[in-house]
């Protein structure tokens, strides 16, 4: 599974909108909508915050493990 799609699928499982992850990032909305739509490549630091947000591991993120539930 692609980045992209995970921080999708992470957002969608939580309920919340494109618009309050944009706020947590602390960047526009359209910017967020690209990186959630695979146009361009999320950064580090809104990778290590999404992980924080999500309470999830950067490896889950970046899809190279599995989540332990």
């Amino acid at each position: 599974m692609a980045l992209y799609k995970r921080v999708r699928d992470l957002r969608e499982d939580n309920d919340k909108t494109q618009s309050e992850i944009a706020q947590v990032l602390n960047m526009q909305l359209t910017v967020y909508r690209r990186y959630e739509r695979g146009e361009r490549e999320l950064p580090l630091w809104a990778a290590i915050m999404l992980s924080d947000y999500y309470g999830v591991t950067l490896d889950y993120l970046v899809t190279r493990q599995k989540i332990n539930t």
